[in-house]
This record gives C-alpha cells, structure tokens and sequence, in this order.
C-alpha cells in the first residue's frame, strides 16, 4: 500500500516541535505527531485518518530520559525491557509486547496513546468502501458504527495497548505539552471514554514523560493476558494486579487494572477495595476476579468474541493474583 503525501518536520528539540505544532495550529493545519511510528505510519497505509502534516519526535533527546521514577516517552520498548533502572514489572510487560523489532522502534509514550482498533476500522481504504465506510474514520462520510448500528455517539474501538494498566496500578503521573504549556495527570484520569478521543489530549499536545511515586519498589505483582499468538498480536483482554505486603498474610494495599477490553484501559479501584476488606485468601481472589468480570464491557470487534474474552478475564486475574498467597 502507497503511503498518502504528508509533509514530515523534524525538530531537534521540544521547543522547537511545540513551535512547529504552534505556527501549524495558528494556520489550521492539522497534524500528528510520530513517535517510533509503527502504529501510526501502518495507519496512514491504509488511509486511516491521514493529517496533511507529521512531527517526528525522533530527534528530541530531551524525552528519552530513563531512571526508576521517570520514563521519556521516546524511550523505546526494548530498552526499557531490557533496563535494569525500572521497576521489574515494567520491564517484564515491556518485553512481551508485539517483537523484539518492534520493540526496538516503538515507544512508551507511542504504547499509551496506542489508537484503539477494530477490525472494521483497521483495513484499507479499498476494503472499507466496498462494503460501507467506518463511523471511527470516515466521519464525514456519515457512516454509521459497525459493531454498535444506529448510535453513533460513541465509538467503541478497543484500546489493546500492555504498559498503561500496570504504570496506573503502580501510580504513574503522565506530564503533558502544547505551545501554550505544560500540565500533568494521574495515568488514571489520562484516558477518556470514547474510541475516538481516547485520551485527555488537546489538539497539538503531545506526552513528553511519565513520573512514578518514589515508593514503587513496595509495590509486586503480575500482568497476563490473553492474545491469539505469542508474539506481534495486541492482546485481547490482559490484567494487572498489584499488592503492597501486609501483615497477618494480607496485602496492605491491593490494585487491579485491565486493557484489551473497551475504547480505555480499566482501573478496578472498586473490585480491588472490597477484595481487599476482609482479606480471606483464596475466598478473596476468586471474588476479585468475578467481580472484575463483571466490570468489563467488550464488544464484538476483536478476534475473541466478548463473552469468551469475559470469561477469561476471570481467569486471567486469578493467575495474576497468585503471588497473593504467598504474602
């Protein structure tokens, strides 16, 4: 498939990409910005949302800073799955995401703003026409939602992206920039329901880094996931669980997230809370990790169908909760 025309900017510095994207704004142009592109460049092959402008952030240094409570967003994936100056977790989720080719060109901050997806949406241009165009891309068109018919108020491409559900059960803090300034949230409050907004982010801001709480080594825990092949897929439904060590075999604070089942990462505040009181052992995991079935909502535009991806959310948090037992 021929890549669309675009015009690349290539700024050597954070400044100077905010003063491209501002003079861009000033003139109504639109634009994306491109981190490690490999998932916004296979989009633009396919004619997916295609902005007559690019600002690559390849060459901004200042965003590949790395160290236990702070992650460029241009740190690529593999080098964060293979330091040693992260919290293990991180690292560990880091190296199962897609390939180690992919890894070396894709980017933290390119993984939490990861599109959502959703095999009506993730085609060429040529098969989308021929049987109707899709509500998520081809807005102007008119076209109604394919998964969803007769709504389109809410677009619900599922967000398939690993890092977020375990950098929000570990606390992150996500820092922001436009040309006008800076401004940072909680990873919790950083996405937004909806397939086609999917995040906080205002036209022409861009994710410069992400900070963790100094007290992240008390924090343990696992991620799994489920996904149709070992390596390149996006997963279909994945959960993080993350626990503080208490006292009396109970975890003194317990966290639970999930990804891979609708348009925003899950942050299950609420399941995590009543799991937590009355800690019983096994008794508690298994009524975690229903409750957290209850929680999700996925829609067919997946390889799995939902109730199958429910069921193994089930499963999925039992198995990331296994360490519990030995606190």
């Amino acid at each position: 498939m021929r890549m669309p025309p675009f015009t690349l900017h290539t700024p050597d510095s954070l400044d100077e990409a905010l003063s491209i994207a501002g003079g861009l704004a000033d003139s109504a142009e639109e634009f994306d910005w491109v981190a490690g592109g490999t998932d916004l460049l296979p989009n633009y092959k396919w004619h997916l949302n295609v902005k007559p402008h690019v600002i690559s952030l390849a060459r901004v240094s200042e965003l590949s800073e790395l160290s236990y409570t702070h992650i460029g967003a241009m740190v690529r994936l593999q080098d964060l799955a293979e330091s040693d100056a992260v919290h293990p977790l991180i690292a560990r989720v880091s190296s199962m995401i897609a390939s180690v080719m992919i890894r070396r060109s894709g980017t933290v901050g390119g993984n939490i703003c990861l599109d959502t997806r959703c095999f009506w949406f993730n085609q060429s241009e040529e098969w989308r026409e021929s049987i109707e165009w899709c509500y998520k891309c081809d807005c102007g068109s008119g076209a109604d939602c394919r998964v969803i018919p007769n709504q389109n108020t809410l677009c619900v491409a599922t967000y398939q992206a690993d890092l977020a559900p375990v950098l929000m059960c570990l606390g992150a803090t996500i820092h922001l920039a436009t040309p006008s300034g800076k401004r940072s949230v909680p990873l919790t409050e950083f996405f937004e329901l909806d397939g086609i907004t999917r995040n906080v982010l205002e036209p022409g801001e861009l994710v410069t880094h992400l900070t963790l709480p100094e007290d992240i080594s008390e924090w343990q825990g696992d991620y799994q996931r489920l996904r149709q092949r070992q390596s390149w897929d996006f997963p279909e439904a994945g959960v993080a669980v993350l626990w503080k060590s208490g006292s009396n075999g109970a975890p003194s604070d317990l966290r639970v997230a999930t990804t891979g089942l609708e348009a925003i990462p899950g942050y299950h505040s609420e399941e995590a809370a009543a799991a937590l009181e009355g800690w019983s052992g096994v008794d508690s995991i298994d009524e975690l990790a229903e409750a957290v079935r209850k929680a999700v909502r996925p829609v067919l535009n997946t390889w799995y169908p939902p109730s199958y991806r429910r069921k193994m959310v089930r499963i999925l948090t039992k198995r990331a909760s296994s360490g519990l037992l030995e606190v």
